[in-house]
C-alpha cells in the first residue's frame, strides 16, 4: 500500500485528531460546546472548522497547487481572526495537521516506509501555514478597516444630526435678519 492510499484510509482518524488538537486550542468550556457536530444551527462554528479542516485535508494531499486551499483555510480563519487568539495562535491549527498524521502513521513512520512522502506532505502543510497567515492578515485589515469606519461614524453621526438643526438655526438668522433689514427699510432708515 503505497502512502497516498494510508493517508486515504486513514483519512477518518487523522480528522478526528485534527480536531481535537484544534479544540485544545480553546478554553474548556468552548471546546466542550465545539466538539457537538450533530447540529449545525446549534454549533456552526464547529461544523465550520470540521468541514473545513476536511477540505484542507484533501487539498494538502492532493497532488495539485496548495493555494487551492485557501477558500477553505479563509473559511476557519475568519472565525479564528475574531475571537481571542494571537497571529501564531490563529494559524496554529494548519500546523497541528503534522502532529495528528504523525501520531496516526506512527507504525509506518517508524519502519521507515513512509519518510520520504512524509516529508514532501509536511512541505505541503508548511506551506498551507504559510497560506493561513496571509489569509489571516487580510482578515484582520478588514476587521481594521471595519471598526476604523465605526469609529468614524460614531465621529461624525452627532455632527450629522446636528446638520438639520444647524440648517434651522442658520435659515431663522437669515429670516430675522431679513426682517430687521426690511422693517429697516419700511421706516427708511436703510436704502
Amino acid at each position: 500500500m503505497n502512502f497516498k492510499d494510508i493517508l486515504r484510509q486513514k483519512k477518518p482518524a487523522i480528522l478526528e485528531r485534527w480536531f481535537r488538537l484544534i479544540l485544545a486550542s480553546y478554553p474548556p468550556d468552548a471546546s466542550r460546546l465545539l466538539e457537538n457536530l450533530d447540529d449545525p444551527f446549534g454549533n456552526p462554528v464547529g461544523c465550520a472548522i470540521s468541514s473545513g479542516i476536511e477540505e484542507l485535508f484533501d487539498e494538502v494531499t492532493a497532488d495539485g497547487e496548495i493555494e487551492r486551499a485557501v477558500p477553505a483555510l479563509d473559511r476557519i480563519i475568519r472565525i479564528r481572526a475574531v475571537q481571542d487568539f494571537s497571529p501564531a495562535q490563529a494559524v496554529d491549527f494548519a500546523i497541528r495537521l503534522k502532529d495528528a498524521i504523525r501520531e496516526e502513521l506512527a507504525p509506518e513512520i517508524r519502519d521507515g516506509k513512509a519518510a520520504n512522502d512524509l516529508s514532501e506532505l509536511e512541505s505541503r502543510i508548511d506551506g498551507m501555514a504559510l497560506l493561513a497567515s496571509v489569509v489571516y492578515r487580510k482578515c484582520r485589515e478588514k476587521i481594521d478597516e471595519i471598526k476604523a469606519n465605526e469609529r468614524r461614524k460614531k465621529m461624525f453621526m452627532p455632527i450629522e444630526r446636528a446638520g438639520p438643526a444647524r440648517e434651522a438655526m442658520e435659515r431663522s438668522r437669515r429670516r430675522a435678519a431679513d426682517e430687521v433689514r426690511a422693517s429697516a427699510l419700511g421706516r427708511g432708515v436703510v436704502e
